[in-house]
C-alpha cells in the first residue's frame, strides 16, 4: 500500500509541475496584439478620435461631449476594444498603470446618473478594491488549479478518509 501511495504522489507532482505550462507565443506578441486593439479600425469606426481610450489608459471626453460619448457609438467602442485587450492578455496594464477592470469602472463611473457622471479619470482610486462596491463580481479571481484538486481527490481516496 506504501508502494501505491508513493506513486499516486510522485505522479501527482508531476501533473502540478510548472514545467508543463506552456505559453500560447511570445510574450512581446502578445502585448503588441493587445496594444493592435487600440488602432483597429474596425472596432473604433466612429468615435471622435480625440474621446478614445489610449493605450496611457486615459479617456479624454470634456464635459459639454458627456451625453453625445455616453449615448452614442463612443461608449460602445470603447467597451469592444476593453474586451479586445482583455481576451488577448487578461492582466493588462496601461502605460499609467491602470488596469482593465479600473477602465471599465471609470467607463461605468462617467456614463453613470451620479454625481461622478462625467469623470472618466482611469487612476481615481487606483488598486482601492473596496472603491468598485458591487460593480464587478469575483469572476477575476483565479479558481483551484485543477491538478491540485485531483491530487487531494486521489490522497483522500488513498488514505481512506
Amino acid at each position: 500500500m506504501a508502494f501505491l501511495k508513493y506513486w499516486c504522489f510522485i505522479i501527482a507532482l508531476f501533473c502540478m509541475c510548472p514545467s508543463w505550462c506552456k505559453s500560447d507565443g511570445d510574450a512581446v506578441d502578445i502585448v503588441t496584439k493587445a496594444l493592435a486593439c487600440f488602432d483597429e479600425r474596425s472596432v473604433y469606426s466612429s468615435c471622435q478620435e480625440s474621446y478614445r481610450l489610449n493605450a496611457e489608459g486615459s479617456i479624454n471626453v470634456p464635459p459639454v461631449a458627456i451625453d453625445e460619448y455616453c449615448n452614442g457609438p463612443c461608449l460602445i467602442e470603447t467597451k469592444l476594444v476593453l474586451e479586445c485587450v482583455d481576451n488577448i492578455l487578461y492582466n493588462f496594464k496601461f502605460y499609467n498603470g491602470a488596469s482593465i477592470h479600473d477602465a471599465r469602472f471609470a467607463l461605468y463611473r462617467g456614463c453613470g446618473h451620479t454625481d461622478k457622471r462625467g469623470d472618466f479619470n482611469v487612476l481615481d482610486h487606483l488598486g482601492e478594491e473596496d472603491y468598485y462596491d458591487d460593480y464587478f463580481g469575483n469572476g477575476n479571481k483565479l479558481a483551484n488549479p485543477i491538478h491540485l484538486l485531483i491530487f487531494l481527490s486521489c490522497a483522500l481516496l488513498l488514505w481512506g478518509y
